[in-house]
């Protein structure tokens, strides 16, 4: 015949091959039909030990088909990853040559199986005394299969010393591993670690226990587990191994379940021994109970599969002859919530019953003239992947649904079944070409598992059903039970919790900082860098250092500040802390216990381009390093992981012994490399910053020169911070289409993400490419417009596109993110919409690449990308693209030109910087402070405040050298003004704001009596003052208002708030000639301006005030110089909040002294550096003196003075 074809070519045929006995097999070869057009394309394979309970073999766990041939001569070999032990081997055709028949010759290969097997039946068991134990190795390994159709029981305990013992138990399908502690009804049970699922399919199922010094290694099946064991088996020595038994042997409790186990283990091996050979050979170091046989019985239960929404069962009707008791049973298993298990009509009484699964309940409903009569439900969380029976009993006038045998629990009604029906019984689902009157159904289709299936308690021969002898089905696969466990393993990441439905699973990532269909991708960026990019300003934000990695994102404060972005990390005491003097205690020690785990630390330092941390002592009579030639006194131990010990000072270079007075030759005792070393008895300190990343961070500190009659001492260690994003900056420059930089191959098996920014102004390229035999992966720019993702798992090449509809060469940065994993695949690039391609059901999930990564280009080097990439990071780890652009013709490290894409992030006139590693707002010339010139500068004005700003005159910049940014050199003749401001006030009228010049020329802005904004223009010395009167009202009213006022020559606007721009027109001359000063507040000295009007003054908050380019109440306030002159009361606040504030010092919490100062005699006020001068109210500001004492306090904000001579 030239090989097998049966009649029919159809998906229920099969060819089954009896191999003799268990074999292990290790390929299988297909071939066409000898001369013929019949052949196979696609097929599955199942195996046995008995020709029943099939199981179907499937390749990386999701793969169930295996490609046949493509014609009837070639021999398609597949070798299996993972050999199979079965006896039978049946392989099922799906899909063959169309213009053929179903075609095979099939060829097996494989070797003999032996194996060592005993049989437990629920109340049997074994016992080893390892007395005579195998030679001592590094490690302890217990190994065996088993197979089971029970859910629980014990299959073993391993018991130690002090009658510590490891326990192996089945619990609903899954194996358990606990640590007894003793034996005593009050000794406890630990639980180390759970794996494994569904282990009660009567299948061979492997476990491996490995005991190493400090954890165990535990397999089932192909998926291992590090479980940390506690100390007390650390050195473990086991000498008694009990199998199968719930109760240690010679004791009464039971490790963990009252189960015994009910099934058969195969080679059972203890460090390589054998121990069922032993208990065959009636060994005396073994204890057998009860009936243990060594040969494994195999009970037959046959069991079918609902495959999907067309699978179905029908059967001929029950027939009771004593019309008494109609009864119909079965076991089902499924994850799904929802799915009809039963139908079938009551003609007599024309009405339809209905026993199906709904959240998880099981529901009965009888339907009669449209309306359900009645309603049962029972049980609850039955979609949980464990057998549940159900029964529908009905006798007399009593109808019963009880699952799971559960009597107190069973639903009951007066109604009953008739005992005679002709009606078929249709399980799981409908045929498709039922009629409505035949098998009627509202619900979902079952996909689960059946077996045990009862009519009036009579089993239904299924195998009949198979052989078509019985009754009709479709879409069924019977005599297995094809239910998969796709949440063990789990594919949900960081912690993700995976549910699943028959077909599918989802993960659930809620709180726990990740997103995507396998929480994969962090929601969090990598850096304070990278949230100060986005436009967010200081606070605290969650910090994932490695993105995708293992390293769980962290709250961390980041310090935005105008040039630089500060990650600062707390830890358990930054205050200044005294040190208790005591005769008794030699040292003092401190332990600094960060908020941030040691791999967040190592991570944070090690990506950072500056790292530091503030030391500080403070000594009277207390000794430090013991310089120049002692051993040390005090140290610190600082570093990664448990840290070294380190002997300098903060300042110093490591190892030298010194402290920071040493670099800056201002030791109090030149014969002493550090202050208090001098040991005088007065107040000194040795302070600075540590800025080696290597020895950071501070860990401990001892101080030891604390016994001393007279000693005192205090110490600080700041916390950790650190600036500059390392892998944010990182970046390279294609200038050719055939350049490019390679790596490694990428290694994202089954999750892979990708990110990274580029600008160019080429119309495409390829960004990145990594091949495999078959497999690869590309992200491309495949138009203006356009990025693509594409890639191919074995399934054919699957593309996702993000069209933007804008161009993305223009030279500004560009996001792109691509995410690729069992689920789905993804792409998102800037803040467009992601777009999405789901992965096939059962497809290939494994993406195998083997060659190198290629970065701007292919191997190819066709279609290169021209331009700049950067931040380039694959699943966590940035590739270093500026080390191999250093080494590579064609490209060059770095990218400058970042404020064509950050510099709308400066606001309110700040500047855009350019850096060698970004960019920074400059807010020299802005009103405002902050990382982009967003915060206000604002302060609250008494009646009398006044501040007074001087113009620098041309001829005196030559004097003061280049301008500092209070002092701008405005153009003293001026043909156009620009005044902004914002105030909040319930005074009227009142004066905002004075400008007058040399010759008598003033502008002011005003509130008049009317709560009405009033500019006033006198710009010619024999004309009348020009009134410019807005008409927006009630302006007094305390809340905040914002005011705009533009002129250019005689033409001026007015702005308040968003109202309408009111335009007009000056008669007078255009220029204001030599500018000499402007006033906010009460201006008394002027002589221009009437009495009444001068002495308005202002009472509220003025914010945001700017003039042309000078920003007058931010020089008064942050740089107060020669030019500012402030009378009265003055208190920093914020116009825009209800509370005073200080916005500048928001934007540091770094304390003065992180600065190192020299020592000096007199007393620094506490946490600040030396000073000579302290700016206190009166005439003059006075040098503060005294004796130095680390623990005062003095904070003023409230500034109460007169004075026209500040000096630097």
């Amino acid at each position: 015949a030239g090989g097998w074809s049966p009649l029919s070519s159809d998906r229920y045929q099969w060819l089954e091959v009896d191999l003799g006995r268990r074999t292990q097999i290790t390929a299988v070869a297909t071939q066409g039909r000898y001369g013929s057009s019949d052949w196979l394309t696609a097929y599955l394979l199942m195996f046995s030990d008995t020709g029943h309970n099939w199981r179907q073999h499937r390749q990386e766990d999701s793969l169930g088909a295996f490609p046949g041939n493509s014609n009837a001569d070639t021999v398609v070999q597949y070798k299996l990853e993972q050999p199979v032990i079965a006896r039978y081997l049946r392989l099922i055709p799906l899909d063959w040559n169309p213009t053929g028949r179903i075609g095979l010759r099939l060829e097996i290969y494989g070797c003999r199986y032996t194996s060592d097997v005993a049989n437990f039946d629920g109340s049997s068991s074994l016992v080893y005394w390892l007395n005579m134990r195998p030679s001592q190795t590094a490690t302890e390994v217990i190994s065996l299969k088993f197979k089971t159709l029970r859910n629980s029981g014990t299959l073993l305990h391993a018991e130690g010393q002090r009658d510590h013992s490891l326990a192996l138990v089945l619990e609903k399908g899954r194996l358990l591993l606990h640590l007894q502690k003793g034996m005593s009804p009050s000794s406890g049970s630990q639980h180390l670690v759970s794996l494994g699922s569904l282990l009660d399919d009567q299948h061979w199922h492997h476990v491996k226990l490995e005991r190493l010094s400090d954890h165990l290694n535990f397999t089932v099946d192909k998926n291992t587990q590090q479980v940390h064991v506690p100390a007390e088996l650390s050195q473990w020595d086991i000498h008694q191994l009990s199998l199968g038994a719930a109760q240690i042997h010679g004791h009464q409790k039971p490790v963990l379940s009252n189960n015994n186990f009910h099934g058969c283990l195969e080679n059972l091996l203890y460090n390589g021994l054998n121990l069922i050979s032993l208990a065959k050979q009636n060994n005396n170091e073994v204890t057998m109970a009860g009936n243990v046989t060594f040969s494994c019985a195999e009970p037959v239960s046959v069991a079918v599969t609902f495959t999907d929404s067309h699978s179905f069962l029908q059967l001929p009707g029950v027939t009771t002859l004593s019309s008494a008791v109609v009864s119909v049973a079965l076991q089902f298993r499924t994850w799904n919530k929802a799915g009809l298990l039963l139908t079938f009509d009551l003609p007599q009484q024309e009405g339809v019953v209905w026993l199906y699964l709904s959240e998880s309940r099981l529901r009965l409903q009888i339907h009669k003239d449209g309306r359900a009569v009645l309603e049962l439900s029972a049980g609850s969380g039955l979609n949980d992947g464990q057998w549940h029976s159900v029964e529908l009993k009905s006798r007399q006038d009593r109808l019963t649904v009880t699952v799971d045998k559960d009597e107190d629990a069973a639903a009951h009604s007066s109604i009953s079944l008739p005992g005679n029906t002709e009606s078929h019984l249709f399980f799981g689902g409908c045929p498709a070409e039922a009629s409505s009157q035949e098998c009627r159904s509202p619900f979902m289709a079952f996909q689960g598992c059946m077996r045990l299936l009862t009519l009036n308690s009579q089993p239904v021969d299924l195998i009949k059903v198979q052989q078509r002898l019985l009754g009709n089905y479709s879409h069924l696969q019977i005599d297995m039970c094809g239910i998969i466990d796709r949440c063990s393993p789990s594919h949900c990441e960081h912690g993700g919790r995976c549910t699943q439905s028959w077909s599918t699973f989802h993960c659930n990532c809620s709180n726990s900082g990740y997103r995507g269909a396998t929480c994969h991708s962090s929601i969090h960026e990598q850096s304070c860098e990278a949230y100060k990019h986005k436009g967010n300003t200081s606070g605290h934000y969650y910090i994932d250092v490695d993105g995708s990695g293992p390293i769980k994102p962290q709250l961390i404060y980041c310090n935005m500040t105008e040039d630089r972005t500060w990650m600062v990390i707390q830890h358990n005491n930054t205050e200044r802390t005294r040190v208790p003097s005591s005769p008794e205690e030699k040292q003092h020690s401190a332990h600094f216990d960060y908020s941030s785990t040691e791999e967040q630390l190592s991570a944070i330092i090690s990506q950072s381009e500056h790292c530091e941390q503030e030391l500080s002592y403070h000594c009277r009579k207390s000794r430090l390093l013991n310089t120049p030639d002692g051993s040390p006194f005090s140290w610190w131990v600082g570093g990664p992981g448990p840290g070294q010990v380190q002997t300098h000072w903060a300042g110093a270079q490591p190892g030298s012994q010194q402290c920071a007075c040493v670099l800056h030759s201002s030791c109090l005792d030149p014969h002493h490399y550090c202050n208090c070393d001098a040991d005088q008895d007065r107040w000194t300190n040795d302070s600075g910053l540590l800025t080696h990343k290597e020895t950071l961070p501070v860990r401990s500190l001892v101080l030891g020169d604390i016994q001393q009659p007279g000693s005192e001492a205090a110490y600080r260690v700041g916390p950790l911070r650190c600036h500059g994003d390392k892998n944010f900056w990182n970046a390279a420059f294609f200038d050719k289409e055939t350049s490019y930089l390679h790596f490694p191959t990428f290694h994202g098996e089954l999750s892979a993400d990708i990110s990274f920014l580029f600008k160019t102004t080429a119309s495409s390229g390829v960004f990145l490419e990594n091949l495999g035999i078959k497999d690869f992966i590309r992200i491309e720019l495949s138009s203006s417009t356009e990025v693509l993702f594409s890639f191919d798992v074995g399934n054919g090449v699957l593309e996702v596109r993000v069209e933007t509809g804008v161009p993305l060469n223009d030279n500004r940065w560009h996001s792109v993110r691509a995410e690729r994993n069992v689920k789905e695949a993804s792409l998102r690039v800037d803040e467009f919409p992601a777009a999405k391609h789901e992965a096939p059901a059962d497809g290939h999930i494994h993406l195998q690449l083997n060659s190198q990564l290629f970065i701007g280009g292919t191997a190819s080097r066709q279609k290169g990308f021209l331009g700049c990439i950067r931040a380039l990071q694959l699943n966590g780890v940035t590739l270093d693209l500026e080390e191999r652009a250093k080494i590579t013709p064609g490209v060059g490290p770095g990218c400058p030109g970042h404020c064509g894409s950050y510099g709308a992030l400066c606001q309110n006139h700040g500047r855009c910087v350019e850096k060698s590693s970004g960019f920074y707002c400059d807010c020299s010339q802005s009103a405002y402070v902050g990382a982009f010139c967003h915060q206000e500068v604002s302060a609250t004005f008494k009646s009398d405040t006044s501040i007074g700003y001087i113009f620098k005159k041309p001829n005196e910049l030559s004097r003061y050298g280049s301008a500092s940014p209070s002092s701008i050199h405005a153009d003293t003749t001026l043909k156009e003004e620009n005044v902004s401001l914002s105030f909040r006030t319930n005074q009227s009228p009142a004066l905002l704001l004075y400008v007058n010049s040399f010759y008598t020329q003033y502008l002011t802005l005003l509130i008049n009596k009317h709560d009405e904004l009033e500019v006033r223009y006198k710009l010619h010395t024999s004309r009348d003052v020009e009134v410019l009167g807005s008409r927006i009202r009630n302006l007094a009213d305390g809340r905040l208002h914002t005011v705009n006022i533009k002129r250019v020559e005689d033409a001026v606007s007015i702005q308040i708030d968003q109202n309408a721009r009111e335009d007009f027109n000056l008669t007078s001359d255009i220029e204001f000639s030599d500018v000499k000063s402007l006033v906010l507040g009460q201006a008394l000295d002027s002589d221009e301006l009437d009495v009444d009007l001068a002495s308005l003054g202002f009472a509220g908050c003025l914010s945001a005030v700017r003039f042309n380019s000078v920003s007058p109440l931010k020089a008064a306030l942050l740089h107060p110089d020669s030019h500012v002159i402030i009378s009265g009361s003055l208190a920093q606040s914020g116009c825009s909040s209800s509370s005073p504030a200080n916005p500048h010092a928001a934007e540091t919490t770094h304390s003065l002294s992180d600065q190192p100062g020299s020592v000096s005699p007199g007393q620094p006020l506490v946490n600040a550096i030396r000073s000579d001068s302290a700016l206190i109210g009166g005439d003059q500001f006075n040098i503060i003196k005294g004796p130095y004492h680390p623990f005062c306090m003095f904070e003023p904000n409230i500034f109460n003075f007169h004075t026209r001579n500040i000096t630097d």
